[in-house]
């Protein structure tokens, strides 16, 4: 008499550990953090300002607020890694107050200021506009000096964001812009027409910017 063959249930299947978050690292260039690595995870639209680019920037604000970073107060927005406003505090700003959406990248903000000492440095988590429409609430009106904006690109952010920093910038303060595009066009965006571009260059396909809010013409008594 033939045997039943019985059918074994097929085996699960074997779980796959989950995908590790890779990590580079940029460095800070100047300031008493100089040379110091931070950690860049690997997050979509995580793209940290290149060493090249930082380098050129932050001699031009160097230059324009000669050299003066002790009583600077930076805002930090969209900071991604940090490593604009981890540079400003390097190099001596009084303040930097960064804000970030993205939970990974702000867990490894937590752990670089935690590295790094930088009790000058406080981290928002949240959405950039709301971060600013809250810093207005809380009568931070003209209290920055320095504004970084480095956006995701083609979400149309900067007419957004830029019109709404406005009010939190301190006279004579600076924002600085990294786009897709150049900002330093002939006829401007209706979003644009407020400011005044004081520098600007590209590497390759990243474009950066400085810009100045434009003074109103003095009235004639």
């Amino acid at each position: 008499m033939s045997k039943k063959i019985r059918n074994k249930p097929p085996k699960p299947a074997a779980k796959r550990p989950p995908r590790p978050v890779m990590t580079h690292q940029v460095r800070i260039i100047g300031g008493q953090w100089k040379r110091t690595p931070l950690t860049v995870i690997d997050a979509e639209g995580l793209r940290p300002t290149p060493d090249r680019v930082r380098e050129t920037v932050f001699n031009w604000i160097n230059h324009l607020i000669d050299g003066n970073w002790s009583t600077l107060k930076c805002l930090d927005l969209f900071a991604g890694t940090g490593v604009l406003g981890f540079e400003a505090a390097s190099r001596g700003a009084e303040q930097v107050v960064m804000v970030e959406m993205h939970t990974p990248a702000v867990r490894q903000l937590e752990a670089t200021r935690g590295k790094l000492r930088a009790e000058q440095v406080s981290i928002v988590r949240g959405d950039a506009l709301s971060a600013v429409q809250g810093l207005q609430a809380r009568g931070a009106s003209g209290q920055f000096k320095l504004i970084f904006l480095d956006p995701p690109y083609l979400q149309d952010w900067l007419a957004k964001i830029l019109p709404a920093c406005a009010p939190l910038l301190a006279n004579d303060g600076l924002i600085y812009v990294e786009s897709e595009t150049s900002l330093d066009v002939a006829t401007p965006p209706d979003w644009l027409q407020g400011w005044e571009v004081v520098r600007a260059d590209n590497a390759g396909l990243v474009f950066y910017h400085l810009l100045q809010a434009k003074k109103l013409p003095e009235l004639q008594a």
